[in-house]
């Protein structure tokens, strides 16, 4: 009975007529523009760290002992200078980026705590602009680095990712040879961050070659060899790092980027045979110099409060012969005088590689790390951890276009003190972007980490399948006291709304995107009850590949112009391989006080809305149900039926609470044995304190080989007072 009151229940919402939304078949029409009043930018628009007005420049610096952060400085301990004059400091503070520490009790019991290997992830933290937090940008130019530097870089990545990372750090990592998102890429979620770290391979067109250095006598290079080729790509770098510096710049607080190359020249070593990209002419003239594309490169990042690390990813590299070198076609008189010029001629490699790299770290406050097998993250993380925020208010003079000399001196002895170079006398207001219209309101709303809370929104992502493929099915909880109704006559109520839908596959590819006008007209009875059950939404998007996904939403009033959005992170199984998966689990509170064969009416399930699958908050001593599908079981030989085992285990902030009994799955009856139903039951306790949790399910395929055994899914949910 269980399973029928279920599957009653769950027709019954998905399908319900709560909410009846008008689709069209047709791409909404462009949305109007938002009234003016709303035109103001966002909190996370105002707090760029470096801020250049004719009131006030603002500039951040990090000071160091031996390695370490000093954070109890004051303003009488600093002297700030501009073109080497003596500025009055009007404004100082110390920001910190960083969360209070755990307990050491906590993080003590957390090491002699075996790993579970099959344990899901803890899920991310829900991020505030205002949060304090560590925001990171880790880019692999592997455009430009060898075989065994990606595989390095690739290691040091996940290990960043999971000793490194605190839960409210804002992470992205990017490669310059994909297709290069940027904001939609910044995330606190590990699962994703990992995701991407696996996807990390050599490039085969890279102008770094397949080694570090050219094999003497060998039949490759270093290089492709061919200089336009090389030139392209180190462009295409640098053209990357200009767009991510640029997205950058909507995040709010100091931001970091660490780009991790084996060649960053500053210049071509064959002057007019390469093709540079032609520039804007703004500040500098790209088109002359890789030196150019780099200030440029350093300028915005300036501008968008972003100070670049660079990492030379050769690590601690050996400069003299290897058994890659080939002498068999040099004469013995002439061997030591080769091997000579060969280390010389690497060491000369080394240095003008990293030159690109050095000068963007320095103009922006960074560091460059080099001879370094672990590429000195940890020391990169830690100097993100705070810093100081000086101001002056400048003269005319500033603002004359020209680039101004920054340097800011502690009086304190022992003390390293590092800022930015400085920057171009350019008023913030004469570079400003122009105010954002309804659709780039949207667009912004659908890439940004942090979700617009204009209007709440929560969002429920499950991967399903069916005889006809595979889709992602959402459930968007909507709060209707946050839309704008109208009444019409006859007493029906109508609400307008515009709802973005992006799906961004690896490196921020954008796999699919929709938009669509809705309309929610509802009769006094519906209208009053959604009012106090809420509403959902339900899409579905269709599927053609696996792997990982970023789901996103973002629906904005057309009266009011307020805007909320929502996301989720999705890993789609294979099921072409053959081997045991599960869909997602829809998780919802057992209707009480109903006998079995009792009718589940649509105001059971309309109460049920804030307790189910699109909301998922419960109380102690809650009862639930939850159910998926199992895919891809073996059948037995002769009975030509499953032999499967399930268990339920909930987890608390990544430790084990509860663990259920292993219970055999009976498929007889089930007409697809590739798609078996599996519906389960739990009680909380009554002891369970508020708060995140999750719950997981296991499958044994017992029939399958040892290692294709076990498949695994989870959802997390929470416990409300």
């Amino acid at each position: 009975m269980i399973r029928k009151k279920f599957l009653a229940l769950a027709v019954l919402f998905l399908n319900l007529g709560l909410v009846i939304a008008q689709k069209p078949q047709q791409p909404a029409p462009p949305p109007p523009k938002p009234p003016s009043q709303t035109q103001t930018p966002p909190e996370i628009d105002s707090q760029d760290v470096v801020k250049i007005t004719t009131n006030l420049v603002q500039v951040d610096a990090v000071v160091t002992k031996d390695g370490k952060q000093v954070t109890d400085l004051t303003a009488n301990d600093f002297e700030l200078l501009e073109d080497g004059k003596p500025q009055t400091i009007t404004n100082f503070s110390y920001i910190s980026n960083i969360v209070p520490a755990p307990l050491p009790a906590t993080a003590s019991v957390k090491e002699k705590t075996p790993r579970d290997k099959l344990a899901p992830p803890i899920p991310p933290a829900v991020l505030r602009p205002q949060d304090p937090r560590r925001t990171i940008a880790l880019v692999i130019d592997d455009m430009g680095m060898s075989a065994p530097s990606v595989a390095i870089a690739r290691q040091q990545a996940r290990k960043f990712v999971r000793e490194q990372l605190q839960p409210n750090d804002l992470v992205a990592i990017i490669r310059t040879s994909g297709e290069v998102g940027s904001l939609q890429q910044f995330t606190t979620n590990r699962r994703m961050l990992e995701n991407a770290i696996d996807k990390l391979r050599w490039y085969p067109s890279s102008r770094a070659g397949q080694q570090v250095f050219a094999p003497m006598g060998g039949l490759f290079g270093a290089a492709p060899g061919d200089a336009f080729f090389n030139g392209r790509s180190i462009s295409g770098t640098l053209q990357v790092l200009k767009f991510i510096v640029e997205g950058m710049r909507d995040l709010s607080g100091r931001k970091s980027l660490v780009v991790m190359s084996d060649m960053l020249p500053i210049e071509t070593q064959e002057p007019g045979t390469v093709n540079l990209t032609p520039g804007d002419g703004t500040l500098a003239d790209e088109r002359l110099s890789y030196l150019a594309q780099l200030k440029k490169v350093a300028e915005l990042a300036i501008r968008g409060s972003v100070v670049i690390y660079s990492v030379d990813t050769t690590g601690l590299v050996y400069t003299g012969l290897t058994a890659a070198d080939n002498l068999a076609t040099i004469s013995r008189s002439q061997i030591n005088s080769q091997i000579n010029d060969l280390m010389s001629s690497r060491s000369w490699q080394l240095f003008t590689n990293r030159q690109g790299g050095d000068l963007i770290a320095r103009q922006t406050g960074g560091f460059q790390v080099r001879n370094s097998n672990d590429f000195g993250l940890k020391r990169i993380v830690e100097d993100q951890n705070g810093y100081y925020l000086l101001a002056y208010r400048p003269t005319d003079q500033t603002f004359n276009r020209k680039f101004h000399h920054l340097k800011v001196v502690v009086k304190r002895h022992g003390l390293v003190v590092r800022t930015r170079e400085g920057f171009f006398g350019i008023d913030e207001a004469s570079v400003r972007p122009p105010e954002l219209t309804a659709g780039d309101q949207m667009k912004k709303a659908l890439m940004s980490p942090f979700g617009a809370n204009e209007i709440t929104v929560r969002l429920t992502t499950l991967f399903t399948n069916f005889t006809d493929g595979s889709l992602l099915r959402s459930l968007l909880y909507i709060d209707p006291q946050n839309l704008t109704f109208e009444d019409e006559s006859g007493g029906s109520h109508v609400a307008n709304f515009d709802l973005g839908i992006v799906l961004f596959g690896e490196n921020g590819r954008l796999v699919d995107q929709q938009s669509r006008l809705v309309t929610l007209r509802l009769n006094k009875d519906t209208y009053d009850s959604a009012l106090r059950s809420g509403i959902v939404y339900e899409l579905d998007t269709p599927l053609k590949q696996a792997g990982a996904f970023q789901f996103r939403v973002a629906l904005r009033d057309r009266t009011s112009s307020k805007i909320g959005s929502a996301g989720e992170f999705v890993e789609v199984p294979n099921l072409t391989n053959g081997r045991v998966a599960l869909s997602g689990l829809v998780l919802l509170k057992e209707m009480l006080d109903k006998p079995d064969n009792a009718t589940v009416t649509q105001q059971d399930a309309r109460d049920t809305i804030i307790a189910g699958p699109a909301v998922r908050q419960f109380h102690q001593g809650d009862k639930l149900i939850f159910a998926y599908s199992i895919y891809n079981a073996q059948q037995h030989a002769t009975t030509h039926q499953p032999q499967l085992v399930t268990q339920a285990r909930l987890f608390r902030d990544g430790k084990l609470l509860f663990t259920g009994n292993r219970t055999p799955l009976e498929a007889n009856g089930q007409t697809d044995l590739k798609r078996i139903p599996g519906v389960g039951r739990l009680q909380l306790g009554t002891d369970y304190s508020p708060g995140e949790y999750v719950l997981q399910v296991l499958v044994t395929d017992q029939l399958a080989k040892e290692k294709q055994q076990i498949a695994t899914q989870w959802i997390d949910f929470e416990i409300v007072k």
